[in-house]
């Protein structure tokens, strides 16, 4: 296990379920107190019991500059600081461009890109007033690197999370704070479970046929876990990255090698 983690404490962000979930797991098992803060707040207080005592579940509307402060300084507050952040909360939504309307624009750049920089913008904050060299890890997309059909504007979004990464990261860079996002594929949650139904509906095929597509697409030949970023994201926290910052590291199976 890694063993510099032992005591650090975190906050994950959409954490109550699916990727975000995997990484808040994997970040207690390596020692680490874990504040699960999510939307849905039952959820998060559940996703913290799971991980047993010592662990937290607040709520977060990360769009929100007043509902992130609160919650981060909730978390400092239980937990005499924090150390990560894993800002994982992310939305989708699947059209042709020609259909897209504002609020389907907005959904998608207020959760991903603005939640982003809300918690980010937070996190940074209180690293420097305490001195600490802490560690974000955003989660971007596949869809960052690549402009996908049916999904430009979620495509926008994610792309923003990337260049906010690598801005930040150069900026934070002389203080120490290392910022890295992770860039997922094809990943089996229950987001991918929505998108499969409404691009196979887009493409007038079988939801079935659109999974073993996305298996096609995948040189390793399966769907991507929510356990195989989460391990990604426990490498950036570590001490093993810490002479890596402001990289959008690809964690896709082979379908994105650049």
């Amino acid at each position: 296990m890694l063993t510099d983690l032992k005591g650090k404490r975190a906050i994950v962000t959409g954490g109550a379920t699916g990727i975000g979930l995997a990484i808040a797991r994997l970040f207690a098992a390596a020692g680490m107190r874990v504040a699960i803060a999510d939307l849905n707040e039952a959820g998060a207080a559940a996703a913290a019991r799971e991980l047993g005592s010592g662990h937290l579940g607040v709520a977060i509307d990360v769009r929100d500059r007043a509902s992130v402060t609160a919650a981060f300084d909730r978390v400092a507050g239980a937990f005499g600081g924090y150390d990560v952040l894993a800002a994982n909360a992310g939305v989708s939504s699947m059209k042709l461009v020609v259909d897209l309307d504002d609020a389907d624009w907005e959904f998608n750049f207020d959760v991903n890109a603005k939640g982003i920089f809300l918690t980010n913008q937070a996190a940074v904050r209180h690293f420097l007033a305490t001195g600490n060299k802490g560690v974000i890890v955003n989660t971007a997309s596949l869809a960052g690197k690549w402009g996908a059909p049916w999904l430009a504007h979620y495509s926008a979004s994610k792309f923003a999370v990337v260049g906010f990464t690598q801005a930040l990261a150069r900026e934070m860079a002389e203080h120490g704070i290392r910022v890295n996002c992770v860039c997922p594929g094809f990943v089996k949650t229950g987001m991918q479970s929505r998108e499969v139904e409404w691009e196979a509906a887009l493409r007038k095929m079988t939801p079935r046929a659109v999974i073993d597509d996305y298996v096609n697409q995948t040189p390793l030949g399966r769907l991507e876990e929510p356990e195989d970023v989460a391990k990604t994201v426990l490498f950036l926290a570590s001490d093993l990255a810490g002479f890596v910052t402001g990289e959008a590291l690809n964690v896709t199976g082979g379908v994105r090698m650049d």
